[in-house]
């Protein structure tokens, strides 16, 4: 009874206090900084920030805010600090990444991973010698998975390469792309895989004899995954990469990410293991959407699939975190891997020397897949890296824009384009998620297999930018870390690896570069009306850095510190 009197009590209280209100400052947080970034356009640039819970209210001088609203609480934790919107990193594979960043590792290069920087095998015996350590102190009998093979950097890998170091055991090897595996004779032994795979899938290399090579790539690599499910997909790798993932993402000042491709692996098992390991955006320090891949939807879902992504949006169909009203489709295969579909006369060397490359969905599938969910209001990402895929994608495109619809169009990684296919980018309205890293791992590599007229129009960047294109960027991690500040950097030099650089021509400037990893990153994602500026109505989510990037040569802002974020007006230090 006292409980409930108490109760009443309270009750009372709070309908007999007076309401706050937010014009006078109550309930308002101004954060004074040395300067907040608004990107609402270039130079655009306040001295502080008022926020009433999770959303800005308003920007400006700290005389102008104080003086409007004489009852807001004003904070200083950032007056000697820079606030910009919160990075996004729009197309990451939360899942994925989580499964390769607990497995052992051998990268072409140095690679950044949550617990730090891996070693980079620059050759063939490097890679072979690091195969073989990883193999010998492996539990004896246990398969072997390991991640981070490169052709182009390790040279071609055989079956009977993989039997020499585990004669005996299972042994796969899944390429940097994720795109490919390579499995020793073992492997496809367990498996049940034969010669005769090749007739249901491309992705199956035979030798001159007819037999596998043990190259199991693109569609089919998803029998790999399947088979070997209880080893690639075990939970308790996903749990320990997805925390280590989660920890990179809050280090690089990251308040919003994307998990392209939700349901490739399987419904259950993806967010089984979201659920476990994401639970909302507070508790993660960052917020994280999903946008679901239109195979996976195919596969379950069938002719009510349209209705199914419908359903997840509006939260009808449970999901473990957010679903965008957007689906991600595929034009054709890898860049890394070298089977991104080609103009004539396709790869000059590398492991898809004399072929064009692939499709997935190819020039005649595209306009269908995507045309159900275009008719619904749906938004589109598109993986097409390939000149002959940016044709394909593009022409797709026109056909869906006839009707005068202006859906959003979102061309993702955009490895390669034509001098044309960038101006024909710009008047279709399309827009481009770049992959950050294609020019610093593999321009170099890449000049030989295209040519060097093709070669200079890896990522174009800044020609997309001229011809009116949204540009963002992403790390399409475990690619590449899923640090925007470095991926930003990087364009502004068009630094790489080597330490050199790359068509400098097509650099972006430093606006350029943070709106890449802000607003245009929201407009990647549909988000644009919610965040990736500083504006009033929009939410609260900020990143905190000791400097201001604008004023920072693009070499160094991948050292900018970063203090932490505010994320739906609540703030989340790096260091308690």
């Amino acid at each position: 009874m006292k409980r409930l009197m108490l109760a009443a009590a309270a009750f009372v209280a709070a309908c007999a206090a007076p309401a706050k209100d937010p014009a006078a400052g109550e309930g308002v947080v101004i954060y004074p900084a040395k300067a907040v970034v608004t990107m609402t356009g270039e130079g655009d640039v306040a001295e502080a920030v008022a926020v009433s819970g999770d959303r800005i209210i308003s920007t400006g001088t700290l005389d102008a805010l104080t003086g409007a609203m004489p009852a807001a609480t004003v904070d200083t934790s950032f007056s000697d600090k820079v606030i910009v919107p919160g990075l996004i990193e729009p197309h990451a594979h939360v899942v994925l990444g989580a499964l390769q960043y607990n497995l052992p590792i051998t990268p072409p290069w140095p690679m950044a991973t949550p617990r730090g920087m891996v070693m980079g095998l620059p050759n063939r015996a490097a890679f072979l010698a690091a195969l073989t350590e990883i193999v010998d102190a492996a539990p004896a009998g246990d398969p072997v998975v390991v991640y981070g093979y490169h052709n182009l950097i390790h040279g071609d890998l055989t079956r009977a390469d993989l039997d020499a170091i585990a004669p005996d055991r299972t042994l796969i090897v899944w390429h940097y792309s994720s795109h490919d595996f390579y499995l020793n004779s073992a492997a496809i032994e367990v498996a049940g895989f034969t010669p005769a795979l090749a007739q249901k899938f491309h992705g199956v290399d035979l030798d001159e004899n007819g037999e596998l090579t043990g190259r199991i790539y693109e569609d089919a690599a998803l029998l790999v995954s399947q088979v070997f499910a209880d080893v690639i997909l075990a939970p308790e790798n996903v749990t320990a990469g997805f925390h280590g993932f989660s920890s990179m993402l809050r280090q690089a000042g990251v308040t919003t990410t994307a998990e392209l491709a939700y349901g490739l692996f399987g419904w259950d098992m993806e967010d089984a293991n979201i659920s476990a390991n994401w639970v909302s955006a507070q508790d993660a320090g960052y917020r994280l959407y999903l946008i679901p891949e239109y195979r996976a939807l195919q596969r379950t879902y069938g002719d009510n699939r349209v209705q199914a992504v419908l359903d997840m949006v509006s939260g009808k169909h449970a999901t473990p975190a957010p679903v965008l009203p957007r689906v991600k489709f595929y034009t054709d295969a890898a860049f890394y891997s070298q089977t991104m579909r080609l103009s004539p006369p396709g790869y000059l060397s590398g492991q898809s020397k004399g072929t064009e490359g692939l499709w997935v969905a190819g020039p005649d599938g595209i306009t269908p897949a995507i045309q159900p969910y275009w008719d619904a209001g749906l938004g589109v990402n598109i993986h097409s890296n390939g000149d002959a895929a940016q044709g394909a994608t593009l022409k797709a495109l026109e056909q869906l824009r006839a009707d005068g619809s202006t859906n959003s169009f979102v061309i993702e990684h955009g490895g390669l384009f034509s001098p044309e296919q960038v101006k024909e980018a710009g008047r279709l309205g399309a827009r481009v998620s770049a992959a950050s890293h294609y020019v610093f791992y593999m321009a170099n590599e890449y000049a030989g297999p295209l040519g060097n007229v093709r070669a200079r129009w890896i990522s174009p960047l800044g020609a997309l930018t001229a011809a009116g294109v949204p540009v963002a960027l992403h790390s399409d991690a475990p690619l590449a870390p899923p640090y925007p500040l470095r991926a930003a950097g990087v364009h502004m030099t068009r630094a790489t690896r080597e330490g050199g650089t790359y068509e400098t021509e097509m650099a972006l400037g430093p606006y350029e570069a943070l709106e890449a990893i802000t607003l245009d990153a929201a407009r990647a994602l549909g988000l644009e009306a919610e965040i990736g500026s500083i504006e009033t109505g929009k939410r609260a989510d900020l990143t905190i850095l000791s400097t201001n990037p604008l004023e920072t040569p693009g070499a160094d802002w991948e050292t900018i510190p970063v203090w932490g974020v505010v994320l739906d007006g609540v703030k989340h230090p790096l260091v308690e």
